[in-house]
């Protein structure tokens, strides 16, 4: 049986492994970029990665950390001694890499510690075949480490009733994650009420939380509940709680300590079961060094703390997000798309996703409209441009959209950027340019609309 190994070594790096590999049975495959390693790796069928970091700031840590967690082989560094005792390659090395060689090179040492990589990966691929396919939990999908963390953590705190404060960046679904402890609670049957606490105006937030008598102020014409007291008896979700003005924190501070609640307009008060889970993507605790945000309200908020991890961080689950999206708004496609390009899986892997999952929804949305191929490609996606020179090998698809990209700039330059006169000119209607406009990524600044005069 032909053993396949990947080797990542960068183009000036003077170590000579493949006579070594070759000579110990291994069909190698050299590449010296990340790029190339995630396309290579997603082509051919390596049981083992190998990656070379000889020189000093070989690969970005990061890009190798997504690397590593993208591919489903092992990986193993061969590295120098100064790097190995640095402690921030020691933490990479640890959280994704079967094992590790120091130079000078051993060749019969590495060779046994290929071998055992190459075992470990060949049993994990027998007992995923084994087991049923695994997405998620909980509603959610990803089966990163960070998200197998994320789910031992709720079912810890799906057992017990006190309050929750969930921590993380835009997108990274933190409301999905409160829904899922609802819902898998003992208060499953009770109402789940979500509240954006940063929409609300700052006038009304004790009326919009708390309720209000008739008559409590200018327009209060009749009584009303607030978000608390509708959701009695089940959850209410408080997103963006970092918003909230200090005059409110008081009141939910009474509420989380006394249960009870009192209407903007009353004096009795009111007593009201209900869970508080609470939201921010703003470190709390930095808050309330900056008096902004009440301390005991914090520490009463964050009895149970739950950590959204950003889409950075869990490189394994970008494809699987992707075909998620991709399958649940199959409608929205057009009938002959069938999928990604291996080219956009590369791009998608290798993209910050600043904006988090919300951000690849919207992007693979898009992409599934705008998209006139088979496959969608890196340009559907908006991810062509940002991450530079590839690693050699341009594909066909790319060169068309480069070309029509050309052409149009071209022929917009000659019209003054007028859609109409540039769709005469190349033989469309102004509808299917206005299409290639936006499928190419052409700044929309420089298209004059046909019945416009001024710049759109």
């Amino acid at each position: 049986m032909t053993r396949r190994i990947l080797v990542l070594q960068g183009a000036g790096s003077s170590i000579d492994l493949c006579s070594t590999l070759v000579a110990g049975g291994w069909e190698v495959q050299q590449v010296s970029d990340i790029r190339a390693a995630l396309v290579t790796a997603a082509t051919n069928e390596c049981t083992v990665g190998l990656a070379v970091l000889d020189q000093p700031d070989s690969f970005e840590q990061s890009d190798l950390a997504r690397l590593v967690s993208a591919t489903r082989i092992e990986w193993v560094v061969v590295l120098t001694k100064e790097a190995s005792r640095r402690q921030d390659v020691a933490t990479l090395i640890s959280n994704g890499f079967h094992d590790f060689h120091t130079l000078p090179l051993d060749a019969e040492r590495l060779l046994v510690v290929l071998g055992h990589a190459s075992g470990k990966a060949e049993l994990k691929r027998k007992l995923t075949a084994m087991e049923p396919s695994f997405k998620g939990r909980y509603g959610m999908v990803g089966r990163s480490p960070a998200m197998l963390e994320l789910y031992r953590a709720i079912d810890k705190i799906v057992r017990v009733d006190a309050p929750v404060l969930i921590a993380g960046e835009s997108g990274t679904g933190k409301e999905v994650a409160a829904r899922a402890i609802h819902n898998h609670s003992a208060r499953r049957s009770g109402p789940f009420v979500p509240v954006n606490c940063g929409a609300l105006p700052t006038n009304l937030v004790q009326s919009e939380l708390f309720g209000h008598e008739k008559g409590a102020f200018t327009g209060a014409h009749q009584r009303k509940q607030g978000s608390i007291e509708a959701a009695s008896g089940g959850t209410v979700f408080l997103d963006e709680i970092g918003d909230l003005p200090l005059e409110s924190q008081s009141s939910l501070l009474r509420f989380l300590q006394e249960k009870t609640i009192v209407r903007v307009g009353s004096t009795l008060p009111q007593h009201i079961d209900a869970r508080v889970i609470a939201a921010s993507h703003v470190d709390l605790a930095d808050a309330v060094r900056q008096g902004r945000f009440r301390e005991d309200l914090y520490y009463r908020l964050n009895v149970l703390h739950l950590e959204m991890p950003p889409l950075r961080e869990r490189a394994g689950d970008i494809g699987l997000l992707a075909d998620e999206v991709f399958e649940k708004h199959g409608t929205m496609k057009a009938p002959d798309l069938r999928g990604f390009s291996s080219e956009a899986r590369v791009e998608m892997e290798l993209h910050p996703w600043p904006g988090n999952v919300r951000e690849l929804i919207n992007r693979v949305q898009k992409a599934m409209i705008m998209c006139e191929g088979r496959l969608i490609t890196p340009l559907d996606l908006g991810l062509a441009e940002r991450h530079g020179a590839n690693s050699g090998a341009v594909s066909l698809q790319h060169a068309r959209h480069s070309t029509e990209r050309d052409l149009i700039l071209a022929a917009l330059e000659r019209n003054r950027q007028n859609v109409a006169a540039t769709a005469r000119e190349l033989g469309v209607s102004r509808v299917t340019l206005y299409r290639l406009i936006q499928k190419l990524a052409i700044a929309r600044s420089s298209v004059i609309r046909p019945d416009s005069d001024s710049v759109a």
